[in-house]
């Protein structure tokens, strides 16, 4: 069986299901639609469906086949908040305030449900023996839905996980991201009437505030590559009413959990100052976690391997076109200074300044470079040996997390970086289906990586995912 053939063969059947999913646009925890379609979708195929792993209504595993290897294909669906856009190359707002796909997960969960699906074919027709899988899983964006997944023991008797991302170039993913946790401070004071009686309230956001200071402060003094963000997600109800309670929501980030923690710690103890001094009471509630990557080259090697063999995308003259249009409304963005952080100066050769499409596939090398975001599929990885490629979905000056990736995801350019990352996959599923040697050694690396760093998941016991 040849896997491009089959993928191409069925595209219609996965660009159809990439649309139903870009339509239905929903966050985290709420894909009821998104994730029902693509499980209905895989029954309907054969697959053997467990819905609602992990205490997660939107998180499902189909599975396909006997034995081993157990091979997982990691799928995402959900979208981000208010970036809905029409499938056009200027601003057109389809629905004023909704979600849109704006990192592109439309196309990520239905390209790693193409490739399962072949795989599968592969299976059925005795070209490979084993299980594949494929994982839905939701809530990437704000929810840590794989952390969870992992929690559950859901990739406990994984063989190899392999997965992709919607990006601006082609290439293997070999560089760290960015360990986080993600943590409410609450705050509970005493109300009363701002001008009558102000020195009987004790402001809970006071507290919010003083913590906030506090916290700008700290970033001078830890480390270069961390990040801190908030928001104030309740500060009040009336300025004329001392608040009662406050809560503002945190990210923390780092290249390893252990210096996320670190910067935690401190930020907790901000936070009790803040108690302190407003009198007031501090809860904490903790709402997600995910550790930095621990990627497998022997299986990016492969991946890479499928790459070179498929050669690059190739765009249509209509495609041209509506790049050229869609990349005039996209801020400035040095991407050859991106790529080059990322994969060293030889990526300078696929990626020149003029280009409006990354067609050719970077070099299979990496730097010491941490992309500054981060992934639950870190945690996968440090479960089982894990590969990521990332696939050109969009014009080669698309910022992330934006309108223009809505347009595109929407739309043949979409579809083609999808459908290239399915054959992908499948190919190297297949590979080392096939290949015990190489499967070995895939998980020799990943037994010598994990021996001197084990895994200790970030969220505590107790913790339900929302």
């Amino acid at each position: 069986m040849k896997i491009p053939e089959w993928i191409e063969k069925n595209t219609k059947r996965f660009t159809n299901l990439s649309d139903r999913v870009w339509e239905f646009a929903e966050l985290g925890y709420a894909e009821m639609r998104s994730s029902t379609l693509l499980a209905q979708a895989l029954e309907e195929d054969g697959f053997i469906l467990q819905r609602g792993v992990a205490d997660i209504p939107t998180a499902f595993v189909a599975s396909y086949g006997t034995g081993k290897p157990v091979i997982a294909l990691l799928g995402e669906y959900d979208a981000l908040p208010n970036l809905s856009q029409d499938k056009t190359p200027t601003r057109k707002i389809l629905e004023a305030g909704q979600p849109g796909h704006g990192c592109g997960h439309n196309l990520l969960g239905v390209g790693a449900l193409a490739s399962a699906m072949a795989v599968k074919e592969a299976i059925r027709t005795g070209d490979a023996n084993g299980t594949i899988r494929f994982y839905g899983c939701p809530a990437e964006e704000n929810g840590s839905g794989k952390t969870f997944m992992v929690k559950a023991g859901l990739f406990d008797d994984v063989d190899l996980s392999i997965t992709w991302h919607p990006d601006i170039y082609n290439g293997i993913l070999g560089n760290n991201i960015l360990a986080n946790i993600k943590v409410s401070f609450v705050f509970h004071g005493q109300s009363a009437h701002a001008a009558a009686d102000p020195f009987n309230g004790r402001s809970a956001l006071d507290a919010v505030e003083l913590m906030n200071v506090g916290t700008n402060y700290l970033r001078e003094h830890i480390i270069p590559e961390g990040r801190i963000h908030y928001v104030i997600t309740n500060g009040g109800g009336a300025p004329n009413v001392v608040p009662p309670e406050a809560e503002s929501l945190y990210v923390i980030r780092a290249p390893l959990m252990m210096q996320v923690q670190e910067i935690y710690q401190r930020v907790m103890d901000i936070a009790r100052g803040a108690a302190l001094m407003t009198g007031t009471e501090m809860e904490v509630i903790f709402r997600k976690g995910m550790l930095n990557l621990l990627l497998n080259d022997t299986i990016t090697d492969v991946m890479y391997e499928k790459m070179v063999a498929l050669g690059p995308i190739e765009y249509s003259q209509a495609e041209m076109e509506f790049g050229e249009t869609i990349t005039k409304n996209c801020p400035p963005v040095d991407f050859v200074d991106l790529v080059v952080k990322i994969y060293g100066r030889e990526a300078r050769e696929v990626a020149a300044p003029e280009s409006l499409f990354l067609t050719q596939v970077m070099p299979n090398t990496h730097t010491d470079y941490v992309v500054p975001g981060s992934t639950d599929v870190g945690d996968v990885s440090w479960v089982t040996p894990t590969g990521q490629i990332s696939a050109a979905t969009m014009t080669a000056r698309t910022p992330g997390h934006s309108w223009q990736i809505v347009a595109q995801s929407g739309m043949s350019i979409g579809y083609k970086g999808m459908l290239y990352a399915a054959k992908v996959m499948a190919m190297t599923a297949l590979e080392f289906m096939t290949d015990k040697d190489r499967l070995h050694a895939a998980r020799e690396e990943f037994g010598k990586k994990i021996k001197k760093t084990p895994y200790i998941c970030p969220i505590p016991d107790g913790i339900k995912p929302f």
